[in-house]
Protein backbone atom coordinates (compact mmCIF):
# COMPACT_ATOMS: atom_id res chain seq x y z
CA UNK A 1 0.00 0.00 0.00
CA UNK A 2 1.53 3.32 -1.19
CA UNK A 3 5.04 1.84 -1.25
CA UNK A 4 6.05 4.11 -4.12
CA UNK A 5 5.79 7.09 -1.76
CA UNK A 6 8.70 5.93 0.41
CA UNK A 7 12.23 6.50 -0.96
CA UNK A 8 13.86 4.19 1.60
CA UNK A 9 11.96 1.20 0.28
CA UNK A 10 13.98 1.54 -2.93
CA UNK A 11 17.03 0.51 -0.88
CA UNK A 12 15.88 -3.13 -0.95
CA UNK A 13 15.31 -3.33 2.79
CA UNK A 14 12.58 -5.11 4.70
CA UNK A 15 11.62 -2.62 7.37
CA UNK A 16 9.80 -4.22 10.30
CA UNK A 17 10.65 -1.73 13.05
CA UNK A 18 7.64 0.54 12.71
CA UNK A 19 6.75 0.48 16.41
CA UNK A 20 10.06 2.29 16.99
CA UNK A 21 9.69 4.77 14.12
CA UNK A 22 8.19 4.74 10.65
CA UNK A 23 9.62 5.51 7.24
CA UNK A 24 8.92 8.92 5.71
CA UNK A 25 7.05 9.54 2.45
CA UNK A 26 7.95 12.09 -0.19
CA UNK A 27 5.10 14.34 0.87
CA UNK A 28 6.79 15.01 4.22
CA UNK A 29 9.98 16.10 2.46
CA UNK A 30 7.93 18.32 0.13
CA UNK A 31 6.47 20.22 3.08
CA UNK A 32 9.89 20.65 4.69
CA UNK A 33 11.43 21.87 1.46
CA UNK A 34 8.61 24.33 0.83
CA UNK A 35 8.98 25.84 4.30
CA UNK A 36 12.76 26.17 4.17
CA UNK A 37 12.85 27.38 0.58
CA UNK A 38 9.78 29.62 0.34
CA UNK A 39 8.67 31.08 3.67
CA UNK A 40 11.29 30.23 6.30
CA UNK A 41 10.60 32.50 9.27
CA UNK A 42 9.70 32.32 12.94
CA UNK A 43 6.17 31.58 14.06
CA UNK A 44 4.01 33.97 16.06
CA UNK A 45 6.72 36.65 15.97
CA UNK A 46 6.57 38.65 12.74
CA UNK A 47 4.22 41.05 10.98
CA UNK A 48 5.50 40.46 7.45
CA UNK A 49 4.04 38.20 4.79
CA UNK A 50 6.24 35.15 5.05
CA UNK A 51 5.98 35.14 8.84
CA UNK A 52 2.20 35.35 8.61
CA UNK A 53 2.33 32.45 6.18
CA UNK A 54 4.33 30.46 8.75
CA UNK A 55 1.74 31.28 11.41
CA UNK A 56 -1.03 30.10 9.11
CA UNK A 57 0.64 26.81 8.25
CA UNK A 58 1.66 26.09 11.85
CA UNK A 59 -1.83 26.71 13.21
CA UNK A 60 -3.31 24.81 10.29
CA UNK A 61 -1.55 21.70 11.59
CA UNK A 62 -3.14 22.27 14.98
CA UNK A 63 -6.56 22.35 13.34
CA UNK A 64 -5.77 19.25 11.26
CA UNK A 65 -4.77 17.31 14.38
CA UNK A 66 -7.84 18.58 16.21
CA UNK A 67 -10.06 17.17 13.47
CA UNK A 68 -8.05 13.95 13.23
CA UNK A 69 -8.66 13.02 16.88
CA UNK A 70 -12.01 14.88 17.06
CA UNK A 71 -11.07 17.29 19.85
CA UNK A 72 -13.52 20.02 20.81
CA UNK A 73 -11.17 22.90 20.09
CA UNK A 74 -7.72 23.44 18.60
CA UNK A 75 -6.62 25.05 21.88
CA UNK A 76 -6.68 21.53 23.34
CA UNK A 77 -3.81 20.53 21.02
CA UNK A 78 -0.35 21.25 22.43
CA UNK A 79 2.76 20.56 20.38
CA UNK A 80 5.63 18.91 22.22
CA UNK A 81 8.84 17.13 21.23
CA UNK A 82 7.26 13.68 21.40
CA UNK A 83 5.07 11.32 23.39
CA UNK A 84 7.60 11.15 26.23
CA UNK A 85 7.59 14.93 26.52
CA UNK A 86 3.79 14.97 26.46
CA UNK A 87 3.48 12.41 29.25
CA UNK A 88 6.04 14.19 31.41
CA UNK A 89 4.26 17.51 30.96
CA UNK A 90 0.92 16.20 32.16
CA UNK A 91 2.37 14.13 35.00
CA UNK A 92 4.62 16.90 36.36
CA UNK A 93 2.51 19.85 35.26
CA UNK A 94 -0.88 18.57 36.41
CA UNK A 95 -0.85 15.49 38.59
CA UNK A 96 2.09 16.66 40.67
CA UNK A 97 -0.17 19.43 41.97
CA UNK A 98 -3.37 17.47 42.61
CA UNK A 99 -2.14 14.16 43.99
CA UNK A 100 -1.49 13.68 47.69
CA UNK A 101 0.46 11.20 49.77
CA UNK A 102 -1.25 7.83 49.69
CA UNK A 103 -3.14 8.45 46.45
CA UNK A 104 -2.98 5.55 43.99
CA UNK A 105 -1.94 5.56 40.34
CA UNK A 106 -2.72 2.45 38.29
CA UNK A 107 -0.39 1.38 35.49
CA UNK A 108 0.71 -2.01 34.15
CA UNK A 109 4.02 -3.81 33.83
CA UNK A 110 3.74 -3.61 30.03
CA UNK A 111 3.87 0.19 29.89
CA UNK A 112 6.63 2.10 28.11
CA UNK A 113 9.31 3.65 30.30
CA UNK A 114 7.92 7.14 29.64
CA UNK A 115 4.70 6.10 31.35
CA UNK A 116 6.45 4.48 34.31
CA UNK A 117 9.54 6.47 35.26
CA UNK A 118 7.73 9.80 35.81
CA UNK A 119 5.38 8.06 38.23
CA UNK A 120 8.36 6.56 40.05
CA UNK A 121 9.68 10.10 40.48
CA UNK A 122 6.38 11.29 41.96
CA UNK A 123 6.25 8.29 44.25
CA UNK A 124 9.71 9.11 45.59
CA UNK A 125 8.98 12.82 46.02
CA UNK A 126 5.34 12.76 47.13
CA UNK A 127 4.61 9.33 48.58
CA UNK A 128 1.95 8.32 46.08
CA UNK A 129 1.34 4.61 45.57
CA UNK A 130 1.76 2.83 42.23
CA UNK A 131 -0.39 -0.22 41.54
CA UNK A 132 0.07 -2.62 38.66
CA UNK A 133 -3.12 -3.92 37.12
CA UNK A 134 -2.78 -7.66 36.54
CA UNK A 135 -2.21 -8.94 32.99
CA UNK A 136 -3.91 -12.11 31.79
CA UNK A 137 -2.23 -15.25 30.45
CA UNK A 138 -1.76 -13.55 27.07
CA UNK A 139 -0.05 -10.58 28.80
CA UNK A 140 -3.05 -8.40 27.99
CA UNK A 141 -4.97 -5.96 30.19
CA UNK A 142 -8.65 -6.85 30.49
CA UNK A 143 -11.36 -4.58 31.81
CA UNK A 144 -12.06 -6.95 34.68
CA UNK A 145 -8.42 -6.98 35.80
CA UNK A 146 -8.26 -3.21 35.63
CA UNK A 147 -11.52 -2.93 37.54
CA UNK A 148 -10.22 -5.24 40.27
CA UNK A 149 -7.21 -2.96 40.78
CA UNK A 150 -9.27 0.12 41.59
CA UNK A 151 -9.82 1.18 45.18
CA UNK A 152 -11.24 4.28 46.83
CA UNK A 153 -7.69 5.69 46.83
CA UNK A 154 -7.28 5.41 43.04
CA UNK A 155 -7.01 8.88 41.45
CA UNK A 156 -5.33 8.18 38.10
CA UNK A 157 -5.15 5.40 35.52
CA UNK A 158 -2.25 5.87 33.12
CA UNK A 159 -2.04 3.23 30.40
CA UNK A 160 -1.19 2.69 26.76
CA UNK A 161 -4.07 2.30 24.34
CA UNK A 162 -1.93 -0.29 22.51
CA UNK A 163 1.24 -1.63 24.09
CA UNK A 164 4.53 -1.67 22.21
CA UNK A 165 5.59 -5.27 22.99
CA UNK A 166 2.40 -7.30 23.31
CA UNK A 167 0.36 -5.06 21.02
CA UNK A 168 -2.89 -5.61 22.91
CA UNK A 169 -5.63 -3.08 22.25
CA UNK A 170 -7.01 -2.06 25.62
CA UNK A 171 -10.78 -1.50 26.13
CA UNK A 172 -10.18 2.20 26.68
CA UNK A 173 -13.77 3.38 26.33
CA UNK A 174 -15.03 0.90 28.89
CA UNK A 175 -12.16 1.67 31.26
CA UNK A 176 -12.66 5.43 31.03
CA UNK A 177 -16.43 5.20 31.59
CA UNK A 178 -15.91 3.11 34.71
CA UNK A 179 -13.11 5.39 35.94
CA UNK A 180 -15.08 8.60 35.43
CA UNK A 181 -18.04 7.19 37.36
CA UNK A 182 -15.62 7.04 40.30
CA UNK A 183 -13.95 10.41 39.78
CA UNK A 184 -10.75 8.88 38.38
CA UNK A 185 -8.84 10.61 35.57
CA UNK A 186 -7.27 8.64 32.72
CA UNK A 187 -4.09 9.33 30.75
CA UNK A 188 -3.84 7.46 27.45
CA UNK A 189 -0.48 6.77 25.84
CA UNK A 190 -1.47 6.76 22.18
CA UNK A 191 1.98 6.29 20.65
CA UNK A 192 1.02 2.89 19.19
CA UNK A 193 -2.69 3.53 18.64
CA UNK A 194 -3.12 6.91 16.94
CA UNK A 195 -1.04 5.83 13.88
CA UNK A 196 -2.97 2.57 13.48
CA UNK A 197 -6.60 2.83 14.60
CA UNK A 198 -9.25 5.54 14.82
CA UNK A 199 -8.90 7.46 18.07
CA UNK A 200 -11.83 9.77 18.82
CA UNK A 201 -11.16 11.61 22.06
CA UNK A 202 -14.77 12.71 22.46
CA UNK A 203 -16.23 9.27 21.84
CA UNK A 204 -13.70 7.69 24.21
CA UNK A 205 -14.01 10.63 26.65
CA UNK A 206 -10.21 10.76 27.05
CA UNK A 207 -8.85 13.19 29.65
CA UNK A 208 -5.27 13.34 28.35
CA UNK A 209 -3.80 11.74 25.21
CA UNK A 210 -0.14 11.69 24.17
CA UNK A 211 1.32 10.60 20.83
CA UNK A 212 4.25 11.17 18.46
CA UNK A 213 4.47 12.23 14.82
CA UNK A 214 7.40 9.99 13.92
CA UNK A 215 5.43 6.79 14.55
CA UNK A 216 2.91 7.77 11.86
CA UNK A 217 5.23 8.71 8.96
CA UNK A 218 5.90 12.17 10.37
CA UNK A 219 9.13 13.83 11.47
CA UNK A 220 10.99 13.14 14.68
CA UNK A 221 10.89 15.81 17.37
CA UNK A 222 7.14 16.46 17.19
CA UNK A 223 4.56 15.20 19.64
CA UNK A 224 1.04 16.06 20.68
CA UNK A 225 -0.50 16.43 24.09
CA UNK A 226 -4.28 16.56 23.98
CA UNK A 227 -6.18 17.45 27.11
CA UNK A 228 -9.69 18.53 27.92
CA UNK A 229 -9.75 22.31 28.09
CA UNK A 230 -10.86 22.45 31.72
CA UNK A 231 -7.97 20.18 32.72
CA UNK A 232 -5.34 22.02 30.67
CA UNK A 233 -6.44 25.30 32.25
CA UNK A 234 -5.34 23.86 35.60
CA UNK A 235 -2.03 22.49 34.30
CA UNK A 236 1.18 24.37 34.96
CA UNK A 237 3.85 24.93 32.29
CA UNK A 238 7.23 23.28 32.73
CA UNK A 239 9.03 25.59 30.29
CA UNK A 240 9.13 29.37 30.49
CA UNK A 241 10.31 31.94 27.98
CA UNK A 242 9.39 33.65 24.75
CA UNK A 243 6.09 32.97 23.09
CA UNK A 244 4.24 31.77 26.20
CA UNK A 245 4.00 35.09 28.03
CA UNK A 246 1.77 38.08 27.36
CA UNK A 247 3.86 40.40 29.52
CA UNK A 248 6.28 40.62 32.45
CA UNK A 249 8.12 43.40 34.28
CA UNK A 250 11.19 43.87 36.44
CA UNK A 251 9.16 43.32 39.60
CA UNK A 252 8.42 39.78 38.52
CA UNK A 253 4.82 40.46 37.60
CA UNK A 254 4.02 38.23 34.67
CA UNK A 255 1.01 37.26 32.64
CA UNK A 256 1.06 34.07 30.63
CA UNK A 257 -0.88 33.48 27.44
CA UNK A 258 -3.98 31.36 27.17
CA UNK A 259 -4.13 27.83 25.76
CA UNK A 260 -2.33 26.38 23.94
CA UNK A 261 0.51 28.91 23.82
CA UNK A 262 1.26 28.93 27.54
CA UNK A 263 2.68 25.42 27.01
CA UNK A 264 4.74 26.21 23.91
CA UNK A 265 7.62 28.35 25.16
CA UNK A 266 10.49 29.19 22.82
CA UNK A 267 10.84 28.84 19.10
CA UNK A 268 8.74 25.82 18.13
CA UNK A 269 9.77 23.01 15.82
CA UNK A 270 8.15 24.94 13.00
CA UNK A 271 9.12 23.03 9.87
CA UNK A 272 8.39 19.63 11.37
CA UNK A 273 5.04 20.69 12.83
CA UNK A 274 4.00 22.01 9.42
CA UNK A 275 5.18 18.78 7.77
CA UNK A 276 3.23 16.78 10.34
CA UNK A 277 0.07 18.52 9.21
CA UNK A 278 0.75 17.29 5.70
CA UNK A 279 1.35 13.78 7.01
CA UNK A 280 -1.95 13.68 8.89
CA UNK A 281 -3.72 14.64 5.67
CA UNK A 282 -1.75 11.91 3.89
CA UNK A 283 -2.86 9.33 6.49
CA UNK A 284 -6.44 10.51 6.15
CA UNK A 285 -6.30 10.08 2.37
CA UNK A 286 -5.24 6.46 2.82
CA UNK A 287 -7.83 6.01 5.56
CA UNK A 288 -7.03 4.99 9.11
CA UNK A 289 -9.68 2.26 8.90
CA UNK A 290 -7.99 0.88 5.77
CA UNK A 291 -4.64 0.93 7.56
CA UNK A 292 -6.05 -0.92 10.56
CA UNK A 293 -7.74 -3.57 8.44
CA UNK A 294 -4.65 -4.17 6.33
CA UNK A 295 -2.36 -4.49 9.36
CA UNK A 296 -4.65 -7.13 10.86
CA UNK A 297 -4.36 -9.09 7.61
CA UNK A 298 -0.56 -8.83 7.74
CA UNK A 299 -0.48 -9.93 11.37
CA UNK A 300 -2.70 -12.94 10.69
CA UNK A 301 -0.59 -13.96 7.71
CA UNK A 302 2.68 -13.44 9.59
CA UNK A 303 1.57 -15.58 12.53
CA UNK A 304 0.53 -18.41 10.22
CA UNK A 305 3.87 -18.31 8.40
CA UNK A 306 6.03 -17.89 11.50
CA UNK A 307 4.52 -21.03 13.00
CA UNK A 308 6.40 -22.91 10.28
CA UNK A 309 9.71 -21.87 11.86
CA UNK A 310 11.43 -24.45 14.03
CA UNK A 311 11.96 -23.50 17.68
CA UNK A 312 10.14 -20.16 17.37
CA UNK A 313 8.47 -18.71 20.46
CA UNK A 314 5.71 -16.17 19.78
CA UNK A 315 4.65 -14.18 22.82
CA UNK A 316 1.60 -12.31 21.51
CA UNK A 317 -0.13 -14.48 18.95
CA UNK A 318 -3.62 -13.37 19.98
CA UNK A 319 -3.22 -9.57 19.87
CA UNK A 320 -4.79 -7.79 16.89
CA UNK A 321 -2.26 -5.03 16.40
CA UNK A 322 0.55 -5.44 13.86
CA UNK A 323 3.24 -6.18 16.45
CA UNK A 324 4.83 -9.61 16.87
CA UNK A 325 7.29 -10.32 19.67
CA UNK A 326 9.23 -13.53 19.28
CA UNK A 327 12.43 -15.44 19.98
CA UNK A 328 14.14 -18.51 18.60
CA UNK A 329 14.87 -21.06 21.30
CA UNK A 330 18.43 -20.83 22.62
CA UNK A 331 19.21 -17.76 20.46
CA UNK A 332 19.86 -14.36 22.07
CA UNK A 333 17.48 -11.78 20.58
CA UNK A 334 20.19 -9.28 19.63
CA UNK A 335 22.15 -12.04 17.89
CA UNK A 336 19.04 -12.95 15.93
CA UNK A 337 18.48 -9.33 14.93
CA UNK A 338 22.08 -9.06 13.73
CA UNK A 339 21.63 -12.26 11.76
CA UNK A 340 18.47 -10.90 10.09
CA UNK A 341 20.33 -7.71 9.22
CA UNK A 342 22.49 -9.80 6.87
CA UNK A 343 19.32 -10.22 4.81
CA UNK A 344 18.50 -6.49 5.12
CA UNK A 345 15.62 -7.30 7.46
CA UNK A 346 15.18 -4.64 10.14
CA UNK A 347 13.66 -5.81 13.42
CA UNK A 348 14.00 -4.52 16.97
CA UNK A 349 15.70 -6.58 19.67
CA UNK A 350 15.80 -5.88 23.38
CA UNK A 351 13.28 -4.98 26.06
CA UNK A 352 11.64 -2.23 23.95
CA UNK A 353 11.66 0.29 26.82
CA UNK A 354 9.34 -2.03 28.77
CA UNK A 355 11.91 -3.36 31.19
CA UNK A 356 9.59 -4.66 33.90
CA UNK A 357 7.46 -6.67 31.45
CA UNK A 358 10.09 -9.40 31.93
CA UNK A 359 8.31 -10.16 35.21
CA UNK A 360 5.34 -11.33 33.14
CA UNK A 361 7.00 -12.74 30.00
CA UNK A 362 9.66 -14.61 31.92
CA UNK A 363 12.28 -13.36 29.48
CA UNK A 364 14.16 -10.08 29.41
CA UNK A 365 14.64 -9.54 25.67
CA UNK A 366 12.67 -10.36 22.55
CA UNK A 367 12.78 -9.67 18.84
CA UNK A 368 9.95 -7.50 17.62
CA UNK A 369 8.59 -7.25 14.08
CA UNK A 370 6.11 -4.40 13.71
CA UNK A 371 4.17 -3.62 10.55
CA UNK A 372 2.74 -0.56 8.84
CA UNK A 373 0.64 -0.07 5.74
CA UNK A 374 3.61 -0.11 3.32
CA UNK A 375 4.69 -3.60 4.40
CA UNK A 376 3.71 -6.65 2.34
CA UNK A 377 3.12 -10.37 2.66
CA UNK A 378 6.10 -10.88 0.37
CA UNK A 379 8.31 -9.17 2.95
CA UNK A 380 6.93 -11.46 5.62
CA UNK A 381 7.90 -14.40 3.42
CA UNK A 382 11.46 -13.04 3.27
CA UNK A 383 11.56 -12.91 7.08
CA UNK A 384 10.19 -16.43 7.42
CA UNK A 385 12.61 -17.86 4.87
CA UNK A 386 15.54 -16.29 6.72
CA UNK A 387 14.31 -17.77 10.01
CA UNK A 388 13.80 -21.20 8.42
CA UNK A 389 17.43 -21.32 7.35
CA UNK A 390 18.65 -24.73 8.67
CA UNK A 391 22.07 -23.15 9.35
CA UNK A 392 20.65 -20.22 11.33
CA UNK A 393 22.08 -21.16 14.73
CA UNK A 394 25.47 -22.14 13.33
CA UNK A 395 25.69 -18.87 11.38
CA UNK A 396 24.90 -16.88 14.52
CA UNK A 397 27.47 -18.77 16.60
Amino acid sequence: MNREDFPMLKENIVYFDNAATTLKPNVMLDYLKEYYYKYCSNAHRGDYDISLKTDEMYENTRNIVKEFINANDSKEIIFTSGCTDSLNRVIFGYFKYILKQGDEVIITKSEHASNILPWFELKEKMGINIKYAKLNSNYELTFENLKDSITEKTKVISIAHITNVVGDIRPIKQIIKYAHERGILVIVDGAQSVPHIKVDVKDLDIDFLAFSAHKMCGPTGVGVLYGKEELLNNMKPLLFGGGMNASFDNEGVRIYKDLPYTFEAGTPNIADVIAFGGIVKYIEQIGIENISKYEKELKKYAISRLKEVKDIIIYNEESENGIISFNIKDVFSQDLAIYLNKYKICVRAGNHCAKILKDELGVKNTCRASFYFYNTKEEIDILVNALKNPNLKSEII
